[in-house]
Order: C-alpha cells, then structure tokens, then sequence
C-alpha cells in the first residue's frame, strides 16, 4: 500500500500521481491520509485502482472516477462521484448535495445519509443511500437505478424519466411525471444484487418503486402545469 500525506505532498501531486497509474500498475492500493475536507481528491481517474481517504473531503471527491474503488472513511461535500463513468466509490458517512450528479456507470454507495438532489440528471450510474435524501433528488434522472433505505425527501423523481427509484421508508412528495409502479419479480432481482454490492442488509420486499408517468416527454397543452 501506498501511503500519501495530503497535507505534506499537496492535492496537485497527489491527483498526477493517480492520473498517471495504468492497467498494468503495481500501484494498486493508495492510502490519502490528512484529507481535512480538501476538494477534488481523486478526480478523473482512470485505472483499476483502490484510493482509501482517511477522513472526510470536500467538493467533487471522486469526480469523474472511471474503473477505480474509492472508498471514503468520513462525509463528503457536494458533487461526490459527479459525472461517474464506472468503477465503485463508498462512503462511510454523509454526503451533501447534489451526489452522483450526471453519472454514467457504476456504483456510489452512501452508507449515511445523502442531502438534497442525489443523483441529479443520472445516465446509468447506480446509487444506493443507506440513510434519507433530500428534495429533489433524481431530477431529471434519465437512466439507472436510485435505492434509499431510508425515507425521500420532496419532489422525488421530479421530470424523471427512465431512471428506476426504489425508496424503503416514506416519500415527502412526488415529483412532476413521478408515480408509483409495479415492483415486478426482475425489480426484486435488481434490488436484491444492488443492496448486496452495497453491503446492505434491507430485504427488496421492503421497497417500493417509482419511475416516470410518461407524461412530459412531449408538449402537451392539457399538462401545461406540470411543466
């Protein structure tokens, strides 16, 4: 394991020195020690790569991550995993807004709880909150999947459209084009491997799914309030 020191090396070197690890590396498992809510830690990678940060980061931890696994032992501030393409990112606390904003692939995992707009505009990317989330999460959210163990918060699923939401506790409020749908026997099988990729011990049972009503995708004068 290699081990760097945020604070005596510097965001700028850590950040190269994983954007130039490869398939082939010999350096496959990082520890980032001294963190203390720095922003844009392990951005942009692109290697099969394990990153552990060892405290709680700022803005955009994990941006960006392609093939690697970054696991955070604290909370994280806004924009965690934002425009993901593949690999896994955990964090062991919270998460503040906007959480998986626009991934395309993999998995985020907030074993806490995730603050207002998770998985904002998502495009494929799976995200899986042990705790609540907050309002407005899954604006937009064009494909993928969003599992809270917990409860949502308003406006969930607000101008959804093929993104599957799956919610265990209660929902404040649905948003515009958002509806509750049939949990069918191939949700149940999704479910149940998400929640063991994330480590989580809920029953698929226990959720219920949401997904868009397909009203909004065209103009339509009759739904001109719902715009």
């Amino acid at each position: 394991m290699l081990e760097f020191d945020l604070q005596e090396n510097g965001l700028r070197k850590l950040n190269s020195a994983l954007h130039d690890q490869k398939e082939n590396s010999n350096q496959t498992v990082w520890k980032v020690t001294n963190p203390k809510g720095s922003h844009s830690i392990a951005v942009g990678i692109d290697a099969p790569i394990e990153v552990n940060i060892e405290g709680s980061t700022g803005y955009y931890c994990g941006g960006m991550n392609k093939q690697a696994n970054i696991n955070v032992k604290g909370s994280v501030g806004p924009g965690v995993a934002e425009n993901m393409m593949s690999g896994k990112v955990v964090i062991d606390g919270d998460a503040s807004q906007y959480a998986g904003a626009t991934g395309h692939g993999g998995l985020l995992v907030i074993k806490g709880n995730a603050s207002s707009r998770c998985g904002i505009s998502m495009k494929g990317i799976n995200i899986v909150v042990h705790g609540n989330i907050g309002h407005m999460s899954a604006f937009m959210a064009q494909s993928g999947n969003l599992v809270v163990c917990g409860d949502a918060g308003d406006a969930l699923g607000d101008s959804l459209y093929e993104a599957k939401l799956f919610v265990r506790g209660k929902v404040k409020s649905l948003g515009a084009d958002c509806e509750k749908k049939e949990m069918r026997p191939e949700h149940l099988e999704l479910l149940e491997q998400l929640l063991s990729d994330a480590e989580c011990d809920a029953k698929p049972e226990e959720f219920t799914r949401y997904g868009s009503a397909r009203k909004l995708y065209n103009f339509n004068i009759d739904n001109s309030d719902a715009y």
